[in-house]
C-alpha cells in the first residue's frame, strides 16, 4: 500500500463519514413529514422540502454557544468530538466492496470496532459531568448504564457469527458468508441490531436523552454547533450500525454481479436497515428505565446465549 493508496482511502472514509450521516439526517425529515404527517419539512424549500437540512444547519450555527459558568470549559468543549470521533474509526475499517475496498483492513476487525463503539459513551459521561448541572449528570449516567447493559448481548451476537464464519476480520466474515446463514444468524442479527439502536440511544431506547422529560439528558446545556455534534455523532452512529449489521449478518458486498456492484449491494442494505432505525422511531413508545434495563438481562443476553449455543450445534454437525 503506497502514499497515494492510503491518502485515497482516507479521504474516501472522510468524504463517506461526512455525506452519508447528513443523508440519514434528511432522509428522517422525511419519512417522519410522511408516517406522521408533518408539514413543515415538506415545505422548507420548495420541492419536497429539499432544503429542511441546510434550514437546520444555518439554525445551529445561527445559535450562540454558551458554556455555563460553573461548567468545566474544557471538558465540556471537547466532549462532542469524543463522542464523534469513533464512528470516524469505524468506518474507515468497515468494508464496502470486494479487492480491498476497505479504508484499512484490521485482523481483528470485530474486536477494534466494538472497543472503539464503546469509547463513545466518554463523551456523554464528559459532557454531564462538565455541564455543572445535576440533570445532565443524572443523563450521562443514566446513558452510561444502558450502554454497559446492552454491549453484552451486542459482543455475543458478534461472537456468533465470528465463530461461523472462523475469523473476526470483517472482510473475512463477508468472504465466508453463505446465503443460508440468514435464516442462521437470525436471532443474533435482531439482537446486535437492537443493541446497537440502545447504545444509541434511539427511540424507543432514548430514555436517558429523552427531550420531554428531561431535556436532552447530558447535553442539556448545549446549544449551536456542539449541540450539532451530537446529533451527527447519532446519524453517523445510525450508519456505523446498519453498516456493521449489513456486514456481519446480511452478507456485505453480496448479490447479483458483485464483481462490479458490490459497493452498491452494502450501500443498499444499509440504508434500507437505516430507514428502518427511522420507521422504529415512529412507531414504537419510548420505555420506562426499568423496562429498558430488564429488556436487556432477560430478553436480549439469554436470546443471544441461544444464538451462540446454536452455532456451536451447527458447527460442529457441518465440521
Amino acid at each position: 500500500m503506497n502514499l497515494l493508496d492510503t491518502l485515497l482511502r482516507c479521504v474516501g472514509t472522510l468524504v463517506a463519514f461526512l455525506v452519508l450521516p447528513l443523508v440519514v439526517g434528511q432522509a428522517e425529515h422525511k419519512v417522519m413529514a410522511h408516517m406522521q404527517g408533518r408539514l413543515g419539512p415538506m415545505y422548507a424549500g420548495g420541492f419536497h422540502g429539499w432544503a429542511q437540512l441546510v434550514a437546520d444547519g444555518v439554525k445551529f450555527v445561527q445559535k450562540e454557544n454558551i458554556v455555563p459558568a460553573g461548567a468545566d470549559r474544557k471538558v465540556f468543549q471537547l466532549a462532542p468530538a469524543v463522542a464523534l470521533l469513533p464512528y470516524l474509526l469505524v468506518l474507515l475499517v468497515i468494508p464496502v466492496g470486494p479487492d480491498g475496498m476497505v479504508g484499512q483492513v484490521v485482523d481483528a476487525g470485530i474486536f477494534f470496532v466494538l472497543a472503539v463503539m464503546g469509547v463513545g459513551v466518554l463523551g456523554s459521561l464528559m459532557a454531564g459531568w462538565a455541564s455543572a448541572n445535576k440533570f445532565s449528570l443524572l443523563g450521562a449516567l443514566r446513558t452510561a448504564a444502558q450502554l454497559m447493559s446492552y454491549e453484552l448481548p451486542m459482543l455475543l451476537a458478534a461472537a456468533s457469527v465470528a465463530m461461523a464464519a472462523g475469523t473476526v476480520s470483517l472482510p473475512g466474515i463477508v468472504d465466508a458468508f453463505h446465503w443460508w446463514w440468514v435464516p442462521w444468524q437470525l436471532i443474533g442479527a435482531f439482537v446486535f441490531f437492537t443493541a446497537g439502536l440502545a447504545e444509541l440511544q434511539r427511540p424507543p431506547f432514548d430514555m436517558p436523552v429523552a427531550d420531554s422529560e428531561i431535556i436532552f439528558g447530558a447535553y442539556t446545556e448545549y446549544t449551536g454547533l456542539r449541540f450539532a455534534l451530537f446529533l451527527l455523532s447519532e446519524y453517523a452512529g445510525i450508519v456505523v450500525l446498519c453498516g456493521l449489521t449489513t456486514v456481519l449478518f446480511l452478507g456485505g458486498w453480496h448479490g447479483p454481479f458483485e464483481d462490479g456492484l458490490g459497493w452498491l449491494w452494502t450501500l443498499v442494505k444499509t440504508f434500507a436497515l437505516a430507514f428502518v432505525v427511522l420507521w422504529l422511531r415512529v412507531t414504537y413508545p419510548r420505555l420506562r428505565e426499568d423496562q429498558l434495563m430488564r429488556f436487556a438481562w432477560t430478553g436480549l443476553i439469554p436470546l443471544a446465549l441461544v444464538q451462540l449455543a446454536l452455532t456451536g450445534i451447527i458447527k460442529v454437525a457441518i465440521s
